[in-house]
């Protein structure tokens, strides 16, 4: 075993621990990364220092290891386009999503409201399970058409756009299905995350109110 070895399996180690918080999708693809550290000349280490040495990796990666999450849980990759449902380090599913477009609206008339459509990024839960959910559309949907802003309920609530099921998460935010399902792995949404129909099943019957999400 040498330097360079060792010191590639502890920073790995080290950057698990952090995508753990996040919930990264790649933690074991990052266990066998070769960037770090900046290549130099291979120095052994001492036969007497080895078993001090494999104690501390094995450390690190038993710490590391207990920062993910118990149970089920969601990551989502926003430039891939990727959901992944995860039980400890193991994916049991993948499904192509599509999330935020980025794309920045205004409001016309030198009103000073906009609006950036980006998925947030972050640690997330599970807030509500919705069947048959309906779309209240906000102001931003109604400006973005070119129509005037309804003043009553009624005209904002819109019945089939978001699929059969919706996990809400915060803020107004829900990882939901779609009509448009020829742009899934595309960045064309206003923020939620759109899912298949028969993926966003799977999903939604298998994670729990609480569930965590991570989301980068």
């Amino acid at each position: 075993m040498t330097i360079k070895r060792l010191l590639i399996a502890a920073a790995a180690l080290a950057y698990l621990g952090f995508l753990a918080v996040l919930g990264a999708s790649y933690f074991i693809g990052l266990k066998q990364a070769s960037v770090w550290p900046p290549a130099g000349p291979r120095q052994d280490i001492p036969d007497k220092d080895l078993p001090k040495v494999e104690r501390t990796v094995q450390q690190l990666e038993k710490r590391m290891t207990g920062l993910l999450p118990k149970g089920l849980y969601i990551v989502i990759d926003t430039a891939e386009n990727r959901l992944y449902l995860k039980n400890g380090d193991k994916v049991v599913r993948t499904a192509v999503v599509s999330c935020g477009s980025g794309v920045v609206l205004e409001e016309p008339g030198g009103k000073k409201r906009s609006w950036v459509f980006d998925t947030p990024r972050g640690e997330f839960s599970v807030k509500s399970k919705i069947t048959n959910p309906y779309w209240v559309k906000p102001d931003w949907a109604f400006i973005e058409e070119g129509e005037a802003i309804p003043r009553g309920m009624e005209e904002r609530i819109e019945a089939g756009t978001l699929g059969d099921y919706a996990l809400g998460f915060g803020q107004g935010y829900f990882i939901h299905g779609t009509l448009y399902t020829r742009l899934l792995g595309r960045n064309v949404t206003h923020g939620c995350v759109r899912v298949g129909d028969e993926d966003l099943k799977a999903v939604f019957k298998a994670i729990s109110i609480g569930s965590k999400i991570y989301i980068y």
